[in-house]
Formats: C-alpha cells, sequence, structure tokens
C-alpha cells in the first residue's frame, strides 16, 4: 500500500534550466507535464514550480541556495523539496523522504496552501470542514488513495451509519479543530490508508481512534497516541491528568455491523471483536488498559440490542459505546474502570 503525502529532499544547486531538464523534460515524455508558476507565493528565499500533468496528477518543487532550516541529521546549503501525487522523476529517486512537521515551515505551509486550494476547487464540499481538510491532506491528495479517501467522507458520512454527510462531518471537524491530534496529523491521518478502494471496516475503525481521542479529551485527559509498551507492541492511548503522575493505557476496537460479519448477531460481533483484541494485543500487554468498544458503525436496532442485553466482553475494565454525529454518547462498563467518563457518557441509570 502507498503511503501518505511526504516530501523529498534533494540535497544540491538547483536553477530553472536544471529543474526543466531533470523534472519538468522527464514528466512531459512519460505523462504530458506542463510546469506553471505556484498558485501562491513561494516560500521566502525559495524559486517554485508548479507541475500539471495529463492524467490529472500534480507536483510541486521549490529550491533555494541555503536551507533556512534543515531536518535533523541533514545539512545546509542548496536544496530542492519535491511533494506530489505524480510520478517521481528518476533524477529525485534516490533522495530521503520526509514528513510535514520535519521540512522548514516556509516549504510545508506553502505547499499546504497549494493542495487545500487544489483540493477545495475539486472537492468544493470539504471547503465547510476547513480542520478536516487541513488534519487529512496527506491522504485526501495521496497518489493513490485521493479517490478512497474524499469518497469515505463524501459518500459515506465517515462510516457513520444512519447519517447525513453533513452532521457526520461537522462532528468530526469539531472534534479534530480542537487540536488534540494535530502534533501526531501524520500518524493518525495515515491510518486511513491509501487504498485506491474504500475500505469501510479500516477506515471506520480509525475513525473510532480519533472519537476515542475525542471522548477523552472531553473528559480532561491528555492523549498521547501510539504508546510503546514492553511486550513490543503499541496500544492507542495514553491518557494522563495535567499534574498528576498517574495515567492510563487504553486500546480501541471497532466492531462491525452484523451485515459484515460471520457473527449472526450484533451482540456476537460486539463479543467476537473485542475477543480478537483480548487475544492479541491485550493478552500479551497482559493487563492494565482499558479497552474501548465503540459501536459507531451499528444502525441503531443493533446497538439497542447490545445495549439491551449488555454483553460481557471478556476484558476488564471495558468501556462499549455508540457516538452519534449529534454528539451523544451512550453505552455501559464491564469491570471496574479507572476513567471518570461520567461526564462524556451516558450510562444511563
Amino acid at each position: 500500500m502507498a503511503r501518505p503525502l511526504r516530501f523529498r529532499r534533494a540535497p544540491g544547486r538547483w536553477s530553472e534550466n536544471s529543474v526543466r531538464d531533470r523534472i519538468e523534460r522527464p514528466l512531459d515524455e512519460n505523462l504530458g507535464a506542463r510546469a506553471r508558476p505556484p498558485w501562491f507565493v513561494s516560500p521566502a528565499g525559495f524559486d517554485a514550480r508548479r507541475f500539471e500533468m495529463d492524467d490529472g496528477s500534480m507536483a510541486l518543487f521549490c529550491w533555494t541556495d541555503e536551507d533556512p532550516d534543515p531536518p535533523s541529521g541533514t545539512g545546509s546549503g542548496p536544496v530542492g523539496y519535491w511533494i506530489g501525487n505524480t510520478e517521481t522523476p528518476s533524477s529525485l529517486w534516490k533522495t530521503d523522504k520526509y514528513g510535514f512537521e520535519e521540512v522548514p515551515y516556509p516549504v510545508r505551509r506553502w505547499v499546504e496552501r497549494e493542495l487545500l486550494a487544489e483540493l477545495r476547487t475539486e472537492e468544493p464540499w470539504i471547503e465547510a470542514y476547513p480542520h478536516l481538510a487541513w488534519f487529512f491532506l496527506p491522504v485526501l491528495c495521496s497518489k493513490d488513495g485521493a479517490d478512497s479517501t474524499r469518497a469515505f467522507f463524501r459518500d459515506h458520512a465517515a462510516g457513520f451509519p444512519d447519517a447525513e454527510r453533513e452532521e457526520a462531518l461537522e462532528f468530526l471537524e469539531e472534534a479534530l479543530s480542537r487540536g488534540v491530534l494535530d502534533s501526531h496529523r501524520e500518524v493518525m491521518a495515515g491510518k486511513l490508508g491509501t487504498s485506491p478502494h474504500v475500505d469501510l471496516v479500516r477506515m471506520s475503525a480509525a475513525v473510532a481512534e480519533y472519537v476515542a481521542a475525542d471522548v477523552l479529551d472531553r473528559a480532561g485527559y491528555a492523549v498521547t497516541p501510539e504508546i510503546e509498551v514492553t511486550t513490543g507492541h503499541s496500544l492507542d492511548y495514553r491518557a494522563s491528568v495535567p499534574d498528576d503522575p498517574a495515567s492510563f493505557l487504553v486500546e480501541v476496537t471497532r466492531p462491525q455491523p452484523v451485515s459484515g460479519r460471520a457473527a449472526g448477531n450484533p451482540v456476537a460481533a460486539v463479543r467476537d471483536t473485542a475477543q480478537t483484541k483480548t487475544d492479541g494485543q491485550l493478552e500479551a500487554h497482559g493487563g492494565g488498559a482499558t479497552l474501548f468498544v465503540d459501536c459507531s458503525s451499528f444502525p441503531d436496532d443493533d446497538w439497542r440490542a447490545v445495549l439491551g442485553e449488555q454483553p460481557d466482553v471478556r476484558h476488564r475494565p471495558a468501556v462499549v459505546y455508540r457516538v452519534r454525529p449529534s454528539g451523544h454518547i451512550e453505552g455501559y462498563r464491564v469491570g471496574s474502570v479507572p476513567l471518570d467518563l461520567e461526564g462524556v457518557i451516558d450510562f444511563g441509570g
């Protein structure tokens, strides 16, 4: 599977002639390319070009005689930065790749402005959700995943059943705009994947992680994702209280509706999905983590059956819940849950 968009850093002196010979000409020969001025002013101290290909793909390249803020472990001096959802010219094949947060801020901000403007042109509906567009930019403009990730938000209401796109995306926009996951954007956005096909199971599971971070944040916890534990596994989150040494590990899972599973009823679906986690990461970890079982993919009738029976999920402690795009969350607890979620999740009487 291809990865989200990343920068290539090409040390060495560049000029208009070398950019034309080493980048524009190979692209034109293979794909039909036009070099144009960028839509926005290039980063201070940089020259820049925008490349548009006949197949609809694009790329950006900027270069300077002195890198103003080289990535850690590299030197300053003349350099070029490339990013695009098209084929990479052979002159850049051996260059190192860097994430958005690793390149000089003026370069990143210029690229983000270019990509966001193109994204809004191609998908006008996304203009109403500026933080969502920015957060998922590395996948929404990726080489293989652009169509699928855009369709997931546009046509599948981000995996929320019985919901309109507008209310689902407004909910995600509000959750993400609080910035809980901003410093981990590339890792967390990348969990949507860059498959050319919509994978509702994987993508909905990723949304469950974003929602879990929102739940923890609303409950007053500081959230840190991707926590490595001594078994070599990673758990989804550490939740902590400011100025308190105590912290809590959280692992998230999202059962799929019965229609997409071998399990014959929603209660069995919850049990089976939770057991997969219990027999895997949580068993290896040896306890101490709270399991979040997010049933937000369940339609109303399935969730009512689960809430009515409140099945044991074979792991303690656990929280089983369902989020609606309105922001209402209801659920139940299994075992003694150390996290105080009372003000966020409706546990009933």
